[in-house]
């Protein structure tokens, strides 16, 4: 038999909970971001070009393969990793290199980062390199751009499209 000292303390202990479990399910206020900032993102994936250069096949080296694995070319799998800058009035904001990413470091570099910055207007710059050259970038774009609070500016990057994207 329960005895009622037994449920009194049960209920209080539930009651303590609910309190608690209601409390936290609203308070302490959380804030995610300034309210009066603004919010730069960018976020893509992209495959490099190769490490080495493909290799035409001869007919015998061809026929040497199985059926199956028949092909012209022989081509490395592996990819250059990624150079990307932004830069915001003339300021670096971000600078990184990504690898490949895959067991064979053959496949997309990805990125997706966030940058808190100040409202109003500014310049960006943004600049990727996925070739073997040494200096300079092989896509750059900039823009003006003018960002209001709670605001979120995406960068994107497609390179069949000639490069960079400004939302």
């Amino acid at each position: 038999m329960i005895k009622p000292l037994n449920l009194i303390g049960q209920a209080i202990a539930y009651a303590a909970f609910g309190a608690m479990l209601g409390y936290f399910s609203a308070a302490p206020a959380y804030v995610y971001r300034d309210p009066n900032m603004a919010q730069i993102k960018i976020s893509f994936s992209h495959a490099a070009q190769r490490v080495g250069e493909c290799r035409r096949l001869s007919a015998e080296e061809i026929a040497k393969l199985a059926p199956n694995m028949r092909r012209p070319l022989d081509c490395p799998r592996g990819r250059l990793p990624i150079l990307i800058e932004l830069e915001l009035d003339n300021q670096p904001l971000y600078r990184g290199e990504l690898p490949p990413t895959g067991l064979a470091r053959d496949g997309s570099a990805t990125i997706y980062q966030r940058f808190p910055v100040t409202t109003g207007k500014h310049h960006l710059v943004a600049r990727l390199r996925d070739s073997k050259r040494t200096t300079g970038f092989d896509y750059e774009s900039a823009a003006d751009v003018e960002l209001a609070p709670q605001q979120n500016f995406v960068i994107e990057f497609r390179a069949e499209t000639g490069g960079f994207i400004f939302k």
